[in-house]
């Protein structure tokens, strides 16, 4: 089966296998826990693998780790069952595994930046409202006008504290905003914080591109995202999932329908992506579900239930691999039906019957056959694994990091200058503004106060001057009268004389007065006097 990947045996030992050039149509894997899936999630990742194809899975219970080791007689079951089925080329085989974390501690680290995860994943991530995503909308529209870059969680606190601070400025140029949404959202991005969140928002930001690169033998890499710690936080498990499918679909150019795909992803405990999902998140899961096909992309969804996956994104998966079910509760019987009916019937099996009946490793199994056309389903025992079934010790794990070929380039984390610090100039010139302002406005207040001091002052000069001018003129005036009334006057001389004159005549007038001669004495001084 070179163009196709081995999957198993039928019960009449037809070998089910997976077309490559239909792989790309994506597929599910479905089972309750315990019957199988994490097996057979790992034989198709092991076969694309060998096929040159590059690998995506999360390792949700940390045992896929094991696939960077060689199988052996440890797990006995395997050879066993390989010899049962007639696998003549079987032979234990590690992979090229490359370990990823996004808390960086069981791989290497993946980052994203705040502006390239986007206000909708962004909002999805944190469980916001119409009207907070809208404020979360607002607050990038700002930082892209101002080239102010959003990076990490730093940056949009920073940028919701000033839309926050120019609420008012703010609403009438890009809606409404309101403090009471603000604070919603920095709420959440606390929680978020508290949740580890942090990590996954920085840089270096992580280059899409690695995860489609081959070994030197041409295998295609086996990326494994550590998702054991990652699973308590199933909002950024389901937000990281979704953001690497839509950077994919933005990054990788059309190619139709390769002969094998260029990248296949299996994302386990698929229904945390869908659980609560508004339905804007829907419909651009199943835009990129839909669209990433052409692509050269493959999605598989690992789950215990078909039922949670929705119907618009269940209509888009082509292969399936159905592990058995329990009828235990009237959800289950809904399940089971709804199993059934998906398949293409085989009039030998009775399938809503079989998924009850299955045991470990066995699985019902249809895919797309090379015309498109989904197969009969057939009842199949798995193949076997050719690595490790089960986790890797921590040194293990170790090793596999240092021999890595990107060891070193996402483990140190850049702080470049970014909205924060461009946010932190902003206040500090606008506080210098305003400082100068201020300053300015103090001094223009000063200087109107000298100048009225001044004015004043002048206007006193002033009337000081006009009241010492008429004075003077005034003085000048009474000088002048005096010296008139001099001019017009005898001199004190002449008035002393005459006052002396006065005073002898009349002395010696008294001193006549009586006597016979009075009267002529008196006419002779004053013809003298006159």
């Amino acid at each position: 089966m070179t163009d196709s990947l081995f999957i198993g045996l039928s019960d009449q030992d037809v070998a089910q296998g997976l077309v490559l050039k239909r792989a790309n149509r994506h597929g599910l894997i479905a089972g309750a826990t315990g019957t199988g899936k994490t097996v057979t999630l790992q034989g198709l990742a092991e076969g694309f693998s060998r096929a040159g194809v590059p690998v995506f899975l999360a390792d949700v219970k940390g045992d896929i780790a094991g696939m960077a080791k060689a199988g052996s007689e440890a797990a006995g079951w395997t050879a066993k069952r390989a010899m049962d089925m007639k696998m003549e080329d079987y032979d234990w085989e590690s992979m090229p595994v490359v370990f990823w974390d996004l808390f960086g501690e069981q791989g290497h680290p993946i980052r994203t930046t705040i502006s390239e995860m986007g206000p909708l994943l962004l909002a999805r991530l944190m469980g916001l409202n119409d009207t907070q995503e809208g404020v979360l909308s607002i607050a990038f529209k700002y930082a892209d006008d101002h080239d102010m870059l959003l990076l990490d969680l730093e940056d949009l606190q920073a940028m919701l504290a000033w839309v926050s601070e120019n609420a008012a400025e703010l609403s009438s140029k890009y809606g409404n905003v309101t403090k009471a949404s603000v604070g919603s959202i920095q709420r959440q991005l606390l929680t978020l914080d508290s949740q580890g969140g942090a990590a996954f928002f920085g840089e270096p930001a992580f280059e899409i591109t690695d995860f489609i690169a081959l070994d030197g033998k041409g295998r295609g890499r086996v990326n494994i995202l550590a998702a054991d710690k990652l699973m308590n936080s199933p909002r950024l498990y389901a937000t990281f999932l979704l953001w690497l499918l839509a950077e994919l679909f933005e990054t990788l150019p059309e190619v139709g329908d390769p002969e094998k795909p260029k990248l296949v992803f299996f994302f386990d405990e698929a229904h945390l992506l869908f659980d609560e999902a508004p339905d804007a998140l829907m419909d651009k899961v199943e835009q990129v579900v839909r669209l990433i096909r052409s692509k050269g992309v493959g999605v598989y969804f690992v789950t215990q239930n078909p039922i949670d996956i929705p119907e618009k994104v269940a209509g888009q998966l082509g292969n399936r691999v159905q592990h058995a079910l329990r009828a235990f509760t009237p959800r289950d019987a809904r399940a089971i039906k709804s199993a059934a009916e998906t398949f293409r019937p085989n009039p030998r099996l009775d399938v809503a019957a079989v998924i009850t009946e299955m045991k470990v490793g066995e699985a019902l199994v249809s895919t797309l056959m090379p015309d498109g056309a989904p197969s009969p389903v057939e009842r199949t025992r798995i193949a076997p694994p050719r690595s490790r079934v089960g986790p890797l010790t921590p040194g293990e794990r170790m090793d596999v990091i240092n021999a890595s070929p990107f060891a070193g380039k996402y483990e140190e984390r850049i702080d470049r200058e970014s909205a924060a610090e461009l946010l932190v100039m902003k206040r500090e010139d606008s506080a210098a503004q305003a400082a100068a302002e201020k300053a300015a406005a103090v001094q223009a207040k000063l200087d109107a106060q000298a100048a009225k001091e001044e004015a004043k002052l002048d206007a006193q000069a002033a009337k000081e001057a006009a009241r010492l001018a008429a004075q003077r003129e005034r003085e000048a005036a009474r000088l002048e009268a005096a010296r008139a009334r001099a001019a017009a006057r005898p001199s004190a001389t002449e008035k002393a004389i005459a006052a002396a004159t006065r005073s002898a005549a009349s002395s010696i007038g008294r001193q006549l007065a009586g006597s016979v001669g009075k009267s002529l004495v008196r006419g002779i001084l004053g013809s003298l006097f006159k």
